[in-house]
């Protein structure tokens, strides 16, 4: 729920408007995570953890091509979310709570796995890396506006109509061009 509530604000929600939105009081919430840093610290651990993992599971589901496309949708999710946590996790990154460098080397072995998968499979480049990607992606989500979405719309849903984001062609080993259904990026 709180994550919810981050990725819907435009700054940092209260702990009351936290704890009103999961339908429970303000001291329940306060038993479970005494600060903002403890929420926003395990709301960032548990979506670092789906990113992770997530690579793995969208293997076992998808193509590689696919299992790629669906993992940066998961990861622009998870960067919309810090909108109303943004101030608390410079802090905490500042501060070292968070180590961002393990962060970044989880996410790149994400990235790297699915990589080699779709190389195996034929499906992505070989001469396209894991930092790559990851350069590719934090461009595009630091300039891309994000589009309202209703609860409960996936990001394969824009609100807007337009087709949902797509992956770079450069990443296909048989097409030129930017995007692999020459769309580019909706976002």
């Amino acid at each position: 729920m709180a994550t919810r509530v981050f990725g819907a604000a435009d700054a940092e929600p209260s702990m009351r408007a936290i704890a009103r939105e999961a339908g429970v009081g303000i001291a329940t919430l306060y038993r479970h995570f005494p600060t903002r840093q403890s929420l926003v610290d395990a709301v960032y651990q548990d979506q670092v953890a789906r990113l992770t993992t997530g690579a793995r599971e969208l293997l076992g589901q998808l193509a590689p091509a696919a299992a790629m496309r669906r993992w940066m949708d998961l990861f622009g999710e998870w960067i919309a979310t810090k909108n109303g946590m943004l101030d608390t996790l410079l802090a905490m990154i500042e501060s070292g709570e968070i180590a961002h460098a393990q962060t970044r080397s989880e996410f790149l072995a994400a990235i790297t796995t699915i990589l080699d998968a779709g190389r195996t499979a034929g499906d992505l480049r070989s001469d396209v890396t894991a930092e790559d990607i990851a350069a590719s992606l934090i461009g595009i989500f630091t300039v891309a506006p994000s589009p309202s979405r209703e609860p409960g719309q996936s990001s394969a849903e824009p609100p807007d109509g337009r087709p949902p984001a797509r992956r770079p062609a450069g990443l296909s080993p048989d097409r030129g061009g930017w995007c692999s259904d020459d769309v580019g990026f909706a976002l």
